[in-house]
């Protein structure tokens, strides 16, 4: 699928757990790879392939975070495009220890040797015409990262939310308060036409997993003495 607008974004769902590599360009043809996270050889070439046929100049590749599903093929895809990768530095564990994860489920373990870009809450990221924000999402892993494109309404938000879901925190690293404190301050903010295109499953709306998200309606309730509030009300109790 491609968003209307400038931006243009085609989605490969990549490796056993359906991973969602994205490939976003502009009509400059400048493009950055997000979560490079094919298995085998025919993914790659999938991948490959489309770029080439659509005549794209990658310039970056882009990681919402280090986990291994995400990861796959992370060197090889910075060799074949010959691109830096950028990630916040926080995550840099998480991608050192992919050996680990992918011994839990059953996964050869991916060479993830590969030189990084710092990026951090705030950088933007230019391409052709295009800028993506960073908004640091930390929880699902402490350096998680969103990309949003503000012109375009278009969030990349990783694993930090799914349609109806957000990013598990029982894995090393992963942190629940701080998931929940990045969803509902850096994510519930932005209109509720954003697009969002997360790390696994269907695009969603800002507006959708406000109103319907499971994990969010004990937020979505408003003040019993305030009968005109409305949207995300944090929970006091939870210290967020």
């Amino acid at each position: 699928m491609e968003a209307e607008g400038m931006l243009h974004i085609k989605n490969f769902y990549f490796n056993a757990l359906h991973e969602c590599c994205s490939v976003a360009w502009d009509d400059s043809g400048e493009c950055v790879v997000i979560d490079p996270g094919f298995y085998t050889p025919e993914e790659r070439d999938e991948l490959k392939r489309f770029i080439g046929e659509k005549g794209l100049k990658p310039v970056r590749i882009l990681l919402t975070h280090a986990h291994f599903d995400h990861v796959f093929g992370l060197k090889e895809c910075a060799q074949m495009l010959g691109v830096p990768v950028c990630m916040d530095p926080a995550d840099r564990p998480t991608l050192e220890n992919a050996g680990y994860f992918c011994t839990m489920f059953g996964f050869d373990t991916p060479d993830v040797d590969v030189p990084t870009e710092d990026i951090r809450d705030g950088d933007v990221i230019r391409f052709g015409k295009t800028e993506l924000e960073v908004i640091a999402t930390p929880g699902h892993t402490p350096g998680g990262v969103c990309f949003f494109d503000r012109a375009d309404k278009i969030l990349f938000s990783g694993d930090t939310l799914f349609a109806g879901s957000i990013g598990r925190t029982d894995h090393p690293g992963g942190d629940y308060d701080r998931l929940m404190e990045s969803i509902l301050t850096r994510l519930m903010p932005l209109d509720g036409d954003v697009t969002v295109i997360p790390g696994h499953g269907p695009r969603t709306t800002i507006a959708d997993e406000s109103a319907k998200n499971p994990f969010l309606q004990p937020y979505n309730d408003p003040y019993e003495d305030d009968p005109d509030a409305e949207g995300i009300v944090p929970d006091t109790d939870s210290g967020l």
